[in-house]
C-alpha cells in the first residue's frame, strides 16, 4: 500500500485506501486483513487501522472474525442490482432538489471536478475512487438534507467497483470527468430534468462493467 501522510487525519486515509482496495476488487472477497500486519505495513499505529476496519465493518464491506482479523465480504449480482437502484432514486433526487434550489459558489465544487480529472490523468484509480467520491458528496450535500447525503454516500460505499481499473473501467473514468462539470452548469441553471437524466446515465454506465467483471467472480 501506499505511504500514509502523517500531516493528514490517519484514520481517514487508512480507510480510504482500504475501501478502494476492497470496493476495486483488489482485495478479493474472502481476504483477511489484521491490525497488526496492517498496522507495520502502513507504518502506524493500531488505533486508527482498528477504527477504520472497524467503519469498514460497520457499512458491511468486511466482518469480524473472532481473534483472527476482518474477512472481505463478498457480494452478489442482486446486491449489485439493488444498489444500482437505489443509487439512481435518491441521487437523482437530490441533484433535482440541487438544481431547483439553484446551485451558487461553484468553486468549491470545480476543484473537486479537477481533482478527479487530475486523477484520471495520472491513471490512479485510488485517487479517482477519492476524488468521485469527495465530489458526489459535496454535491448532493448541497441539497441540504444530511440523512440524503448519508444515504446516498452509504450506498456509494457499499457498491464494488469491480472492473474499474481494466481498459474498459479506465474509458469510463475519463468519460465521467466532463460530466462531472456539467452536473454543475445544469444544477445553476436549474436543469432539474437534465440532471435527473445525467446522473442517471452517469451511474448506470457502469452497470455492465461491474455485473461482467462480477460475474467472472462467480
Amino acid at each position: 500500500m501506499p505511504a500514509l501522510d502523517p500531516s493528514l487525519n490517519l484514520r481517514e486515509q487508512v480507510l480510504a485506501q482500504l475501501r478502494s482496495e476492497i470496493v476495486s476488487g483488489r482485495a478479493a472477497p474472502g481476504t483477511v486483513y489484521t491490525v497488526p500486519t496492517l498496522s507495520t505495513e502502513l507504518g502506524v499505529s493500531t488505533t486508527p487501522v482498528r477504527e477504520a476496519l472497524l467503519e469498514l465493518s460497520r457499512n458491511g464491506l468486511v466482518s469480524p472474525m473472532r481473534n483472527r482479523g476482518f474477512k472481505v465480504e463478498a457480494t452478489s449480482l442482486s446486491d449489485l442490482e439493488n444498489l444500482f437502484d437505489l443509487r439512481v432514486l435518491l441521487e437523482s433526487s437530490a441533484l433535482v432538489a440541487v438544481a431547483r434550489r439553484g446551485l451558487t459558489d461553484t468553486a468549491p465544487l470545480i476543484a473537486l471536478a479537477d481533482e478527479v480529472r487530475d486523477a484520471v490523468g495520472r491513471d490512479d484509480v485510488r485517487g479517482y475512487i477519492d476524488s468521485d467520491r469527495r465530489f458526489h458528496a459535496a454535491l448532493v450535500a448541497r441539497a441540504n438534507n444530511p440523512l440524503l447525503t448519508k444515504l446516498v454516500l452509504s450506498l456509494r460505499d457499499d457498491m464494488r467497483l469491480y472492473g474499474i481499473d481494466s481498459d474498459e473501467g479506465k474509458k469510463r473514468q475519463q468519460a465521467s470527468v466532463g460530466e462531472h462539470y456539467q452536473m454543475i452548469e445544469l444544477a445553476v441553471a436549474g436543469e432539474s430534468d437534465a440532471i435527473a437524466a445525467l446522473i442517471t446515465r452517469h451511474i448506470q454506465e457502469w452497470k455492465p462493467l461491474f455485473t461482467a467483471a462480477l460475474q467472472k467472480l462467480a
